[in-house]
């Protein structure tokens, strides 16, 4: 009773509009569809199943991409001795707001405290320089997928917590070159993982010198923009230089047999991918999924109006299910509860599967369904014997639609300037700002000062060679995306 009344009071809440208040609107549509909820711990989330399966996906897409360049998946320990942290200087100090440190274990106080993973670096490091010997033995491709702890100040759902699951990529190599382009690589999968799966687009570009990670000598990242115009780091990529390898002592003889230090990689995705996912296509009826991603790509849902039409209509979903499970192509559920068919429809609209088969006495007789989608609303009427088919190619319409949804909205939302005041202007309006940028880190900090907007990256692909920066007047070989940001 308890579990049906919650389910009542969950069909029943309304969702605040974007408009009305986008934030609100977000974790809404994060409990309407049930992707996860707050814990008893003060900010951590637990995430439901049908959250967790659209992680699953991600999970299964990502390992496989790693696994055909020669990543391979290993495992460390989630505590961290204090003094691993300390060897880098600027690694720690980039991390120390946000660590969590035990003290006190097994009945007593420890003898060196205990860094709960924030990110792996340093233990992982540990344990290479005795793996790494001899050019021989590189490159060393290593990738985990594990929770690591931040401690939040400002949690949200799936975008900031103090626990986030994520995978986390580290590699050595034998020059600098090769480092470079291993992380440019990854970076390449994380673009294309965003834009096929996730139906979402993505800017390549590298973060700024006040913005990269903790003792990297260079990080990359793909930046997405959400529907209300801030920008979300998708995905990071760190060419780490030789910087941990000399406190680490990565070291190995190269064919001459001279010892040399090792190049290094990072780079990571976290489950702060579902938030992007949330915020780049839903509406304000529920989430929207696209369907390579979707956990249920098709929702059948039975119409019998009279009791006594239930039997008919029963036999005939049979015979439909038993069709799309020998295609093996689609992920389905049929819906067989006694809500009426309108409650069944908004229910499952929420959840965002991507397509609904209804099928009823009259469609029987017709020898026909009806498919609607839940990316334009449109319903369509298919005769059965090219039911599969048309299931197929409407899926690939809907992700398509989703994509291309989501590029005209970022494209119109980006305003390129030459000046401050245009500058202001269209951030306030809440858009991606292209500009000139000298790079300077005290810039950047008066920008974010009096704008409010950072640097999401410097993009990869340079349509000129130089300009003045928008705020210095300085002569600027590159521009910068400014925007907003979580």
């Amino acid at each position: 009773m308890a579990e049906a009344q919650k389910e009542d009071k969950l069909a029943n809440k309304k969702i605040t509009t974007r408009a009305e208040n986008y934030s609100d609107w977000y974790l809404d549509v994060v409990e309407a569809a049930e992707l996860a909820e707050h814990a008893a711990v003060r900010g951590c989330m637990v995430i439901k199943p049908y959250g967790y399966a659209i992680w699953e996906t991600i999970q299964k897409t990502l390992d496989a991409k790693f696994k055909e360049t020669g990543v391979q998946n290993a495992y460390f320990p989630l505590f961290i001795p204090k003094k691993f942290l300390e060897k880098e200087a600027e690694h720690v100090e980039g991390f120390s707001p946000e660590v969590a440190v035990v003290t006190y274990a097994g009945g007593a106080e420890l003898k060196e405290p205990l860094i709960v993973r924030p990110t792996s670096e340093t233990i992982m490091y540990d344990a290479f320089s005795r793996w790494v010997q001899s050019y021989r033995d590189l490159p060393l491709l290593i990738n985990q997928w594990a929770n690591v702890v931040r401690w939040e100040m400002r949690p949200r759902l799936f975008l900031r917590t103090t626990e986030f699951l994520w995978q986390e990529g580290h590699t050595v190599h034998a020059t600098q070159e090769e480092a470079d382009e291993r992380a440019r690589l990854m970076l390449g999968i994380y673009k294309d993982l965003a834009e096929e799966l996730l139906a979402i687009p993505v800017i390549p570009g590298v973060k700024s010198e006040g913005q990269k990670f903790a003792g990297a000598l260079r990080t990359y990242s793909v930046e997405a923009m959400m529907q209300d115009g801030k920008s979300l780091q998708f995905a990071t990529s760190h060419n780490l230089g030789d910087n941990f390898s000399k406190v680490f002592g990565i070291q190995f003889s190269d064919s001459q047999g001279n010892k040399q230090f090792g190049w290094q990689t990072s780079w990571g995705l976290s489950t702060r991918s579902i938030g992007a996912l949330i915020m780049v296509h839903s509406d304000d009826n529920g989430l929207v999924l696209p369907p390579q991603v979707a956990p249920i790509q098709i929702v059948i849902v039975p119409v019998w109006p009279k009791e006594n039409e239930k039997e008919a209509v029963d036999l005939e979903v049979k015979k439909i299910v038993e069709e799309i499970k020998n295609s093996k192509n689609f992920r389905f559920v049929v819906d067989n509860s006694d809500k009426r068919p309108g409650e069944k429809f908004f229910a499952w609209e929420r959840k965002g599967v991507p397509l609904r088969l209804e099928i009823g006495l009259k469609d029987i007789a017709n020898n026909s369904v009806v498919l609607a989608r839940r990316d334009t609303a449109e319903k369509k009427t298919v005769k059965r014997d090219v039911l599969l088919p048309e299931i197929e190619k409407l899926l690939a319409e809907i992700q398509k639609n989703l994509y291309g949804r989501a590029l005209d909205y970022r494209n119109k939302k980006i305003k390129e300037v030459d000046n401050l005041a245009d500058f202001k202007k269209e951030i306030a309006n809440g858009n991606f700002v292209l500009a000139y940028w000298c790079e300077d880190k005290e810039t950047e900090a008066k920008i974010k000062e009096e704008t409010g907007a950072v640097v999401s990256c410097i993009p990869l692909e340079q349509t000129s060679s130089e300009g003045k920066c928008v705020y210095s007047g300085k002569l600027s070989k590159r521009k910068a995306f400014f925007a907003k940001s979580y």
